[in-house]
């Protein structure tokens, strides 16, 4: 319930960001992205590319675009000055999901100690909904862009957002002498070396930075497709239902998000 109340919160701000800004006259933008996302978090071997490969899903979102450069209200651009024209403020709601399974050294098919088939009948589902902000940088000029001056523009951004999380947790293996009997989320279903209570598979919320590159092609007065890489860190090991606390995990969940976007200038 309290993450659902913080979204309402943050939503809440928004709005109300959005709407002073409306006030001061600058002009927004609304589009749509989606794309394959890899979730980098305790299933398989960090930073080895079978395991960042093969956790992998999807994710959809909407995003909105203060545009300082160009008022709305007299369709005139704005003072010349540098954040104006190489500055906006993205607004974001999206939404991710990712099938986890383990991969590495520890599940080659020659192993079959009950180690390696506790970990190959281990399996998670990370879904996020996510929502925040971030500041977009264009070294390029976004007036000569929006009149066609070229046809590219790049883009840097960083900002903060906030994730309620809802993993799931499964697994195929039974131990023969299970301590809760008929409960699939017993401990001793899942790796012995783990710590008791790494597997968990209850709903949260976390903050986290994204930053991200991209570039945006003109496609029309009105119209702008994007191509976007981003970073996201967690401030939360929990995301997608295991922390195995074990000495190596010195890192919090995290994803890597391409994606493609259309955006529409509204004023």
């Amino acid at each position: 319930m309290l993450n659902f109340k913080r979204l309402a919160f943050f939503l809440c701000l928004l709005a109300f960001s959005q709407t002073s800004f409306s006030q001061l006259g600058f002009s927004h933008e609304i589009g749509v992205i989606a794309g394959p996302v890899q979730f980098r978090s305790d299933f398989g071997n960090r930073d080895n590319s079978e395991t960042n490969f093969g956790n992998s899903g999807i994710g959809i979102g909407i995003v909105h675009f203060i545009n300082f450069s160009y008022r709305a209200d007299c369709n005139c651009y704005t003072t010349d000055n540098y954040f104006n024209d190489h500055f906006k403020i993205r607004n974001e709601i999206s939404w991710n999901k990712t099938n986890l399974d383990h991969f590495g050294k520890w599940l080659d098919p020659s192993k079959n100690s009950v180690e390696a088939n506790q970990l190959r009948g281990h399996k998670g589902v990370a879904k996020n909904l996510d929502i925040g902000t971030q500041l977009e940088y264009f070294p390029l000029s976004i007036r000569s862009f929006q009149s066609f001056g070229y046809k590219f523009s790049p883009f840097a951004s960083l900002g903060v957002h906030y994730t309620s999380f809802n993993p799931e947790v499964s697994t195929t293996y039974a131990n023969p002498n299970p301590t809760a009997v008929g409960d699939v989320t017993d401990p001793s279903n899942f790796y012995s070396f783990w710590a008791p209570g790494s597997v968990d598979a209850s709903g949260g919320g976390a903050w986290s930075v994204v930053s991200s590159v991209g570039v945006r092609y003109k496609l029309s007065k009105l119209a702008d497709l994007m191509l976007d890489l981003r970073f996201q860190y967690y401030f939360n090991d929990w995301v997608d239902g295991l922390n195995h606390q074990l000495e190596y995990n010195k890192k919090n969940d995290g994803l890597v998000w391409l994606n493609v976007g259309y955006i529409y200038y509204l004023n």
